[in-house]
């Protein structure tokens, strides 16, 4: 029972004064002062009852005073929860017991250097504080350690024994060392873990390569690619279909639909550009050149084919419009907030027109698409279509990827 108790410990004090409208960092600055201030508890018990035993009493009253004003001011704070509060009177005790502590004993080397112990104050405000507040917390102690050495001369030492002032000199620099590395240790810990949070979701939203050319420097990013393969699908009848549908049952759908599509664009290496509604757009050949980028679309859009042919989506069977094009794309980012990776160019305009145009459950592909191709995919002309800014247009249906065995038509005529 007392194991399970010590088990759940740290979690309990990860818990005190916490809000659930508090952000991460505020949390975060709330853990670790509620930590570092219950951490220094037995370290000042033990020392106020050494202090004691050696029949300093004064100085062991002030480590004791801080055992019962730490844990007291951290209950206070379980139920305020003013933050700022706390953490000013607590980096102010971490200031002043240790100097106080120090003068009780007469000086640096009576005291064994007590006074390290104040070194916590703007340690601990790095990490809890306004980087600027920081310095005025530093400054304060610096102010302590020149008072210190101006009073030494007239300070009366208590009588302790050489080895007693000896051992003291290691317990208050090795526990002091190990306070601030427990704290550091999980501070660093923390903003890690949180990082790469941060790092994932961004790789969510951005390219690898764009994420870091943002992080790296603030500018617009804008590339020309000369040549990528742009991919629409979008839900057949779905206007009438969500009709029927709540506003939970329809994002659902649209939710599992797209992770099976998510799934399917990471096998392929491909770049998912966005979804507007029940539309998917998905690109190859950016922002990372590569040679087959219309092969790899048109194989990614059989492969989505399939798995929507596979099974139902929410009860739902569905059909897909797909239009693929090929060509010369701009690439970039726009805006300052909540911006995305975002595609401009005709080639772009081409493929959402392939699927507007297209046939329910029909793979609709460009000349330009056909031409890298047509020796990899069995395709279907389709006639022409009337395309706006475009006029009348070839197009193909793609069937299916063709036998390794088998050569298109124009390459048997030419053998023969």
């Amino acid at each position: 029972m007392n194991s399970g108790f010590l088990g759940r410990l740290p979690s309990l004090i990860g818990r005190i004064g916490i809000d659930p409208a508090d952000s991460t960092d505020v949390a975060l600055q709330k853990r670790l002062v509620v930590s570092m201030s219950l951490a220094i508890v037995p370290a000042a018990i033990v020392w106020s009852a050494i202090y004691f035993r050696a029949g300093a009493w004064l100085a062991g009253l002030i480590p004791g005073s801080y055992a019962i004003l730490g844990p007291a001011n951290t209950i206070l704070f379980a139920f305020t929860r003013r933050l700022g509060f706390y953490r000013f009177s607590q980096l102010l005790i971490f200031l002043l017991l240790p100097w106080l502590l120090m003068m009780s004993l007469g000086g640096f080397k009576n005291s064994s250097a007590v006074i390290i112990w104040a070194a916590l104050c703007p340690l601990g405000a790095i990490v809890l504080e306004d980087l600027r507040r920081t310095f005025y917390w530093l400054l304060g102690f610096i102010a302590l350690l020149i008072v210190s050495a101006i009073v030494q001369p007239y300070l009366s030492p208590v009588a302790l024994p050489d080895p007693f002032v000896t051992w003291f000199f290691a317990l208050n620099i090795g526990a002091v060392i190990l306070i601030g590395f427990g704290v550091l240790y999980y501070f660093v810990g923390q903003r890690n873990f949180f990082q790469e949070r941060a790092e994932m979701l961004l790789l969510n939203i951005l390219p690898k390569e764009i994420s870091e050319a943002l992080k790296a420097e603030h500018r617009t990013i804008a590339n020309h690619h000369d040549a990528a393969t742009i991919l629409f699908a979008d839900v057949v009848n779905f206007t009438p279909m969500a009709a029927t549908m709540t506003p939970l049952q329809l994002v659902s759908l649209l939710n599992e639909v797209f992770q099976c599509f998510d799934d399917l664009v990471e096998k392929h290496g491909l770049e998912k550009i966005k979804t507007i509604g029940d539309c998917y757009m998905v690109a190859a050949g950016i922002p990372k050149a590569r040679s087959d980028h219309a092969t790899v679309i048109v194989q990614l859009a059989l492969d989505m084919q399939a798995a929507v042919a596979a099974r139902p989506f929410c009860g739902e069977n569905l059909r897909f419009r797909i239009g693929i094009n090929s060509g010369p794309v701009v690439a970039g980012v726009i805006g300052r907030k909540k911006f995305i990776y975002d595609l401009w160019g005709d080639a772009v305009n081409m493929a959402s027109r392939m699927e507007s145009h297209g046939a329910g459950g029909a793979i609709q592909i460009t000349p330009a698409t056909y031409a890298l191709v047509k020796d990899d995919f069995v395709c279907e002309s389709r006639g022409t279509v009337r395309v706006k800014g475009a006029g009348e247009l070839e197009v193909w249906h793609v069937i299916g990827r063709r036998p390794v065995s088998a050569a298109p038509p124009f390459a048997a005529a030419a053998a023969s």
